[in-house]
């Protein structure tokens, strides 16, 4: 497998156009508006792209050394990224065999009736668990999905993102202390704050969406923004 190359998937996620900027300020699945967006729908739509995708997570948790035994995508959000990433992650394992890695897929809406494997999940988790997110903002849905794993007594080894949109919660906390809290370690392969100033500049979206970014940054922001 190839090593994660920083650089190569910076320039994925600007070849795909997964940044981008609004016309007019919308309100995100968090909560807040915002004048730019983070959207991985186009590639996890598309077979091609969506396997180079599961290349750059894979080398990346290698990269970092993380203990896997099962990828877990939050429910709607990175579903498909997590059972693509663990076909490959369990074929390309020495250990190889029947009932050795599981490929499991989480429910939105639990069943009201059933066993807690039944209820929650098409597939459980098994053994040390890494949570994929397509895009953490205040981390709502990531922090749901791990917390939901922990209840289960499912080991959480540790929770990625594809992109960090950079901003804190209400509280002034980032969802990395929140993880951090519960004993989970937060990475991302992508950071708003690096490939923003990139978009601007060959967008040039104008002066207006440009200062509301700014101010979004300084409000929420885990640090100021400079375009």
């Amino acid at each position: 497998m190839n090593q994660f190359n920083q650089q190569k998937f910076n320039q994925f996620i600007l070849e795909q156009g997964i940044l981008g900027f609004f016309p007019k300020p919308i309100k995100l699945v968090s909560g807040r508006t915002s004048s730019w967006y983070v959207n991985w729908r186009n590639v996890s739509n598309d077979v091609y792209l969506i396997d180079q995708l599961t290349d750059f997570v894979l080398s990346y948790v290698q990269q970092q050394s993380i203990e896997i035994d099962c990828f877990y995508g939050t429910p709607d959000g990175a579903t498909k990224l997590a059972v693509l990433c663990q076909y490959k992650f369990a074929k390309s394992q020495p250990d190889f065999k029947p009932s050795q890695y599981a490929l499991a897929m989480g429910r939105k809406t639990p069943k009201d009736h059933g066993e807690p494997k039944d209820r929650f999940f098409v597939g459980e988790p098994q053994g040390r668990v890494v949570v994929l997110e397509d895009v953490t903002t205040t981390g709502g849905s990531l922090l749901k999905a791990v917390q939901s794993l922990l209840d289960l007594n499912i080991q959480v080894s540790a929770a990625i993102a594809l992109t960090n949109r950079n901003e804190n919660m209400d509280n002034g906390q980032h969802v990395s202390d929140v993880l951090a809290d519960l004993g989970v370690k937060y990475y991302s392969l992508s950071q708003g704050l690096d490939l923003l100033p990139v978009v601007f500049k060959r967008k040039s979206p104008g002066k207006k969406i440009k200062q509301s970014i700014i101010d979004e940054f300084n409000k929420y922001g885990q640090q100021p923004i400079k375009l």
